[in-house]
């Protein structure tokens, strides 16, 4: 008898992204969006095989794009076999429901993505029990969807059907675990809370920064520790605390989940007890990839998010990372004006408007001595205000 072999790899899904160019929106800021997406869905493990975008006015409210260019979706969707569609804007329940009664495929929008990602690097209780209750929220008011084949049973008195049951079933189940969540968070968050007690003896930096900005190469490179760092978004979610030691003066580093445009509302929420550390720090390292064209929006991404937070108001070093990678920059294309070199940068408004800042690239070891020395100034400072008679600054 012929022995049968079977194929048990797991196949890698093939993505389809969708964006809508509104009208405050540029084709250009668009594009970027839609190139974070990809970034997003590689990070996830997908492949983007193509990008469909259309403009208008705002997202249709029934399929998000217009019933043509649905219909283009559709038919590369079956001729190419593709396994997801991405859409780069939350979608409304009944917007979910549409695509997916039409492309027949799983639809994921931005947010759902994003939770799928956190969900697959969380490592840590806090991080799981976090992620797992932003999923929930992010669920309940979808349930709808996920019993559609129950949609024919009648409700009312006397006719009440089992689909509209099963949905107040899983409802009330739902509503009870996220309550459930809540109270493990707040455990844990009281347990935290005590270790940071046991820290304030020693002055305390956060590394803060958009998503895959090099935050945790530079805390290994600070404190020699093993963080794990990686070109993808979300390499790390669980804040990582370190002892570190410049000169004779020790503190704390910690290196803190990134940030990223379009943050899901219910994961902010949910993550603000992770950023505890940014909240009760001495002093903010602010972490920017100088080399992105769009530095400028992650920079303001991220000082939202610390409005947010409530730790806007600290001390904070700019730190401009991978300037082994910047490219000049052309401020304007109409205009006949020379690109923008790094030294001319580094004497621009926006380096001034960010100051202190230094320029360092943490993989190629470029500037770190500065950057250190930089830090060893801001902590040392902090250091002698909090213990003016401490002998070993002597």
């Amino acid at each position: 008898m012929k022995q049968k072999f079977y194929d048990t790899a797991v196949k890698q899904e093939r993505a389809v992204l969708v964006g809508v160019i509104t009208a405050n929106e540029t084709d250009e800021r668009a594009r970027e969006y839609l190139e974070e997406l990809q970034f997003l869905v590689d990070t996830a493990g997908a492949e983007t095989v193509k990008i469909f975008t259309q403009k208008l006015q705002k997202p249709d409210r029934a399929t998000f794009v217009g019933s043509g260019r649905l219909e283009d979706i559709k038919v590369f969707v079956k001729e190419e076999q593709i396994d997801i569609v991405v859409f780069d804007d939350e979608l409304t329940p009944s917007q979910l429901r549409n695509i997916e009664n039409e492309l027949q495929v799983k639809i994921l929008d931005r947010n759902n993505l994003i939770l799928d990602i956190f969900a697959n690097r969380a490592q840590t209780a806090q991080a799981k029990t976090q992620v797992e209750l932003a999923q929930l929220q992010y669920l309940l008011p979808r349930l709808t969807r996920l019993w559609t084949h129950l949609e024919r049973q009648k409700g009312g008195i006397g006719m009440r059907g089992p689909g509209e049951s099963q949905i107040e079933t899983d409802r009330r189940l739902i509503l009870n675990k996220i309550d459930l969540l809540k109270d493990r968070l707040k455990l844990i968050d009281k347990q935290n809370a005590t270790q940071r007690k046991n820290r304030t003896a020693m002055v305390r930096a956060a590394l803060v920064g958009y998503t895959n900005v090099g935050k945790s190469t530079i805390m290994n490179m600070i404190s020699k520790s093993d963080v794990f760092a990686e070109n993808k978004l979300f390499a790390t979610l669980d804040t990582t605390v370190r002892k570190v030691v410049i000169e004779n003066v020790p503190f704390l580093l910690s290196d803190t989940v990134g940030f990223i445009r379009k943050l899901p509302h219910d994961l902010v929420e949910c993550f603000k007890s992770t950023l505890d550390e940014v909240r009760e720090a001495d002093l903010l390292i602010h972490v920017v990839d100088v080399s992105h064209p769009s530095f400028e929006d992650h920079i303001r991404a991220v000082n939202d998010t610390l409005k947010d937070i409530g730790a806007s108001d600290k001390q904070t070093i700019t730190v401009f990372n991978k300037i082994d990678a910047y490219k000049p920059i052309q401020m304007n294309p109409d205009e006949e004006v020379e690109p923008l070199t790094l030294e001319d940068f580094k004497h621009s408004w926006m380096a001034k408007n960010n100051s202190p800042a230094i320029f360092i690239s943490a993989t190629e070891k470029q500037n770190i001595d500065e950057f250190r020395n930089l830090i060893y100034k801001y902590v040392m400072e902090l250091h002698v205000d909090r213990y003016p008679y401490d002998n070993l600054l002597y």
